[in-house]
């Protein structure tokens, strides 16, 4: 395509929303019109299923759920005037909580104030706080948040030694709906153990955000942390940022949560369409069903232009993955769907992995996430005219060029400037999109039957490793792996005890190993 007509697409294909000052290219992806009639027929099912969705359909058949993350920011659409009201009343709740945590109304017993925030989650519960935090908490906020997002006891210790002068100050905030998840539970109970430690009194620095009478909700009110806050069924993990737990942390940083929310509910309104060509997050579904043919045969490659949308890959990931890639369509047929999502910042990667993206395999489509707004004040000349973000926007620019120039295709989402709004429209757009190519693609986008059975394959290792050291203890004496397998009643996973007996073995806990540790059949285990 010559230039003229290449300038003729890019015109044709370009969304803007005057709103937001929001752009969405995606000229650079090389469907035809044949291509975009043929999906007609599929985006007008899709419209309506969303619609149905918003309007609290059963949207999660496995669960026998609604999906309904979209109300928490027009709470005129939930479906009940009770839930318009929690949604309401949790928002003001969070509002005030965080005005009396940054006054001191509300402080810990040994200092004046909050210094600091250990936010403890996993999966949506983490990814999305971390994201928001990273692209709009200002230098010095209020309160410095910290994560523990993983059950990586280094990594638990890393996070409470950096905050050990000032544990007495720092406000847990344990997030889990149902409050037995195992790895928020873990990070709950060691951060409880590093409180003991210091003769510091937990629950009166602890606030729960958990699901309406969970586990964790009962053991909130009974030992009276000082608050809890609801996490809804009907919001998954991976679409909570715009509930409690992505809102209490983001107030408490002293970021704009109303922002977030007003920006989110304009790119609802704007994705809520039912026309292709003037629906953003249809036409990032059309993008996605071209590139892989409707069944992710493409990966997608995440490139913000913007340091502090670093995350912004990783968040996307979780959305993505954890909601397109599915084993079985709505019917019960074997389909393994899914769109694989990585990707760094630019302009890291012109020196990282560009190179393969434009010469190497062509198992991708990328899409470029620009920020007009260098900075707040003004740049600096590094040559003659030219600033460090006309370098940023010339890579982004040569990078997309060079790219289509060798048949890959891309995508361009423009924002103004990262702000609380345009965060929040970010969100809701690729949240909107994932559900549209769902419908799309005819699978259930909201459920997690893979994250699911890995919890339950764990379950079974932990509670085998009850038994061998039962086994061990017992007997008294070494034994093979052959012969622990036998007397645990598990002949069928001697690699799953040898597992872990190493790692028992490795900690000095439990168990000592001996024998030729190249030959695993030849170790004996005895327990110590």
């Amino acid at each position: 395509m010559d230039a003229s007509s290449l300038w003729q697409r890019y015109q044709d294909w370009l969304y803007y929303h005057e709103g937001l000052r929001f752009y969405l290219d995606v000229s650079r992806m090389r469907f035809d019109d044949a291509f975009v009639e043929s999906m007609q027929p599929k985006f007008e099912k899709a419209f309506q299923d969303m619609a149905a969705l918003e309007a609290g359909a059963i949207a999660n058949p496995d669960e026998n759920r609604m999906v309904g993350h979209y109300w928490l920011r027009d709470p005129d659409l939930a479906p009940t005037p009770q839930l318009k009201q929690t949604i309401i009343d949790t928002l003001e709740k969070i509002e005030t909580f965080a005005q009396k945590v940054h006054s001191g109304e509300i402080h810990p017993p040994n200092a004046p104030k909050f210094t600091d925030i250990i936010s403890i989650g996993i999966g949506g519960s983490a990814l999305g706080p971390q994201f928001v935090a990273e692209a709009l908490a200002p230098d010095f906020p209020p309160l410095a948040i910290h994560f523990i997002d993983n059950t990586d006891p280094a990594g638990i210790d890393r996070t409470l030694s950096r905050l050990s002068v000032r544990l007495n100050s720092t406000l847990v905030i344990a997030i889990s709906k149902s409050g037995g998840t195992p790895e928020p539970r873990n990070g709950m109970i060691e951060v409880q153990k590093a409180f003991a430690l210091q003769n510091l009194d937990f629950p009166q620095q602890a606030v729960a955000i958990t699901g309406v009478g969970s586990n964790l909700d009962k053991v909130a009110k009974f030992q009276r942390w000082l608050a809890t806050f609801p996490m809804e069924d009907w919001v998954g993990g991976r679409t909570s940022e715009m509930s409690a737990v992505g809102l209490l942390p983001a107030a408490l940083q002293g970021i704009a949560i109303r922002d977030m929310l007003a920006g989110a509910k304009e790119m609802d309104t704007a994705t809520r369409v039912a026309d292709l060509k003037h629906n953003p997050a249809a036409l990032l579904a059309l993008s996605w069903y071209y590139a892989g043919n409707g069944k992710g045969e493409k990966d997608m490659v995440v490139l913000p232009y913007k340091d502090s949308l670093l995350l912004f890959s990783r968040y996307l990931q979780q959305l993505v993955m954890e909601s397109l890639g599915k084993e079985k369509d709505l019917n019960g047929n074997t389909v393994y769907q899914g769109i694989a999502v990585y990707g760094n910042k630019g302009s890291t990667d012109q020196h990282a992995y560009v190179q393969q993206l434009r010469e190497g395999v062509p198992n991708f489509f990328l899409t470029f996430i620009e920020v007009l707004e260098d900075r707040l004040a003004p740049s600096p000349e590094i040559d003659p005219g030219v600033t460090s973000g006309d370098y940023l926007s010339g890579f982004l620019q040569g990078t997309r060029q060079a790219l289509y120039e060798n048949h890959r295709d891309s995508i361009t989402v423009t924002i103004p400037q990262v702000n609380p709004r345009t965060v929040g429209a970010l969100i809701a757009l690729y949240e909107r999109a994932v559900g549209l190519y769902g419908f799309l693609v005819n699978i259930n986008a909201y459920h997690q039957p893979g994250v699911e059975a890995g919890k339950k394959a764990a379950a079974a290792i932990l509670e085998l490793q009850k038994r061998v050291v039962q086994v061990l203890r017992q007997e008294g004496k070494p034994l093979s792996l052959a012969q622990i397998a036998e007397k645990a009643g598990a002949t069928d996973q001697i690699e799953a005890i040898y597992q872990i007996l190493r790692h028992l073995a490795a900690n000095n806990r439990s168990v000592t190993l001996q024998g030729d540790f190249g030959k695993p059949a030849s170790l004996t285990a005895k327990a110590l």
